[in-house]
């Protein structure tokens, strides 16, 4: 791919470009759950790929793969024009901002993958945005399981010739991208799709436990109902997990989950929209944080509810 070269390239303009493959060099920050899969893809997908990330583990499972490891996030912003960034939360966000900026490189794009409040946001595009970068709005609607294997979509908002620049970059790593508009549109559609996501997720994990509590196998369930008009996306991605009651192989830790719970719930606040549905399931991902479970994926609600119902696996089916 040819590109002319402007802040939004993506051909590595450092004086290591001849290392770089046929589609241009990216950076990578953050290599966890999602930002590990968005590297490991791009790598697949014949990008030269920059990472980093502070844990150790994740930066050995990224070197495996493929990934070029930076020694700092300057290191990475010398090298890489676009940057993807995952982060767990806005300070890690901040403090990565404040360390391009201090870098003083060339112009890049950096496009923010992360569920963080408006503000959050706002205030990182700003600091970047005076140093001469340009800062997209981008977080993805899809589990870590869906990242695995491309099944992502991208909500993009910001600059829209950085969008369209960075079109084929997403393509590494995801089925789609949707252009919002203004910076912070894309924010404000993840709000609307996890609000959806936690809901879907408590009402599967609500109807695993009456069928079992009805004497039903819950792989039964899955299958019957996956076919029918109770189906839904993320009744076919956790409805899995549910029927083994296997729950450490995270795709959205629960303790993760809850940092998106908050954003969600102020932002509807601060704009007077009232959320009946959502609000029911807050106590139920309290619960499962204060069981155990912070550290397993958020269908272990499924767990939860089976207590609450007194439901016991292995016991006789009901007749």
């Amino acid at each position: 791919m040819t590109m002319a070269k402007s802040p939004c390239s993506v051909r590595d303009d450092s004086r290591g470009s001849r290392m770089a493959r046929a589609k241009g060099t990216v950076g990578v920050i953050g290599l966890g759950i999602m930002g590990g899969s968005f590297a490991r893809n791009l790598v697949s997908a014949g990008w030269r790929v920059i990472g980093h990330d502070i844990d150790s583990k994740a930066r050995r499972a990224a070197a495996r793969a493929g990934v070029e490891l930076a020694n700092d996030i300057g290191d990475l912003a010398a090298k890489a024009p676009v940057i993807i960034t995952s982060l767990p939360h806005p300070d890690a966000l901040h403090d990565v901002v404040a360390a391009i900026v201090a870098a003083k490189v060339k112009p890049r794009v950096l496009a923010e993958a992360s569920t963080f409040t408006l503000d959050d946001k706002i205030k990182a595009e700003k600091a970047l945005r005076k140093a001469g970068h340009t800062m997209l709005d981008c977080p993805i609607s899809g589990t870590g399981s869906q990242a695995k294997v491309k099944d992502i979509v991208v909500y993009a908002s910001g600059d829209t010739r950085a969008i369209r620049k960075l079109k084929p970059v997403f393509a590494g790593f995801s089925r789609g991208v949707h252009d919002l508009g203004a910076f912070g549109n894309s924010s404000r559609m993840k709000y609307v799709a996890n609000l959806l996501v936690a809901i879907h997720n408590v009402a599967t994990a609500e109807a695993m436990v009456l069928g079992m509590k009805a004497g039903l196998d819950p792989k039964m369930i899955f299958e019957t109902i996956k076919s029918g008009a109770g189906n839904s996306r993320v009744f076919e991605l956790r409805g899995p997990m549910m029927v083994t009651s296997k729950y450490d192989d995270a795709t959205m830790k629960i303790k993760i989950w809850q940092k998106d719970m908050q954003v969600i719930g102020d932002f509807a606040k601060a704009i007077g929209c009232p959320t009946p549905l959502f609000t029911a399931t807050e106590g139920i991902y309290d619960t499962a944080l204060n069981s155990g479970y912070a550290m397993q994926d958020t269908a272990a609600v499924c767990a939860v509810l089976e207590k609450t119902a007194g439901v016991k696996r292995g016991g006789k089916k009901r007749k």
